[in-house]
């Protein structure tokens, strides 16, 4: 989830975009944008005003510890066994002595968070991520996230719930979560709105790839604080 938080907050630095399907994407993007202003952002608007600040953050510390079986074994699979330990022993930290994950007590005990997908880890493994992609209702993609995607969704800990409307009742709380965080930033959108999400999104993923190790920029090293205050 922290993926989609962070991209909207990084600048574009003299990328040249990848986007030989743009026509087609500015399409799907005016009808996501369309969507989200009759329905999305309304409800999260109303979800934001009325749920108390305390039980916001349980629900965003909830899906963050799902997660954290995602982020070890991609840690594993990029050689980073250290990384993968820490993030397992988060997992059984919050789930525990933390409610289930409601409340991140891990951070606390020193354990820092991370974010990695399988999608992350084909790039680590040399994979291009190929051109981008705007997807109905999805938002920004391309070729190696969604072949990661559906890896990192079923490690994601919902594979654990059996029933059809519990899954997608999980689904429909952590997408509300999202777009609601989602709120106090939409105004650093700036120019073309398509193409700063495009080009934010395509520098954000080479910046979690490399671990950060490409860019020097004190804000990009930052993005990580602000959402954990």
């Amino acid at each position: 989830m922290k993926k989609l938080l962070t991209f909207f907050l990084l600048l574009s630095f003299n990328l040249s975009a990848n986007d030989p399907f743009e026509e087609i994407n500015r399409s799907i993007y005016k009808f996501n944008k369309a969507v989200d202003e009759s329905f999305a952002r309304p409800v999260a608007e109303v979800y934001d005003n009325l749920v108390p600040s305390f039980i916001k953050s349980g629900v965003t510390n909830f899906f963050d510890n799902i997660e954290e079986i995602d982020n070890s074994f991609n840690q594993l699979l990029q050689g980073k066994p250290g990384y993968a330990i820490n993030d397992f022993a988060r997992f059984c930290v919050n789930t525990t002595i933390g409610l289930v994950g409601l409340v991140d007590v891990a951070s606390s005990l020193g354990l820092d968070s991370h974010d990695e997908d399988f999608g992350q880890t084909l790039g680590v493994w040399g994979i291009p991520s190929g051109p981008y992609l705007m997807l109905p209702i999805f938002g920004p993609s391309s070729p190696r996230d969604l072949i990661g995607g559906p890896i990192s969704s079923f490690l994601s800990g919902t594979f654990a719930v059996e029933k059809n409307e519990a899954r997608i009742s999980l689904f429909a709380l952590n997408a509300l979560d999202t777009r609601a965080r989602l709120l106090d930033i939409e105004s650093l959108v700036i120019g073309d709105e398509y193409s700063f999400i495009r080009d934010s999104y395509e520098q954000f993923v080479e910046y979690e790839v490399s671990d950060g190790i490409q860019s020097n920029d004190e804000f990009l090293d930052d993005i990580d604080d602000i959402f954990d205050d």
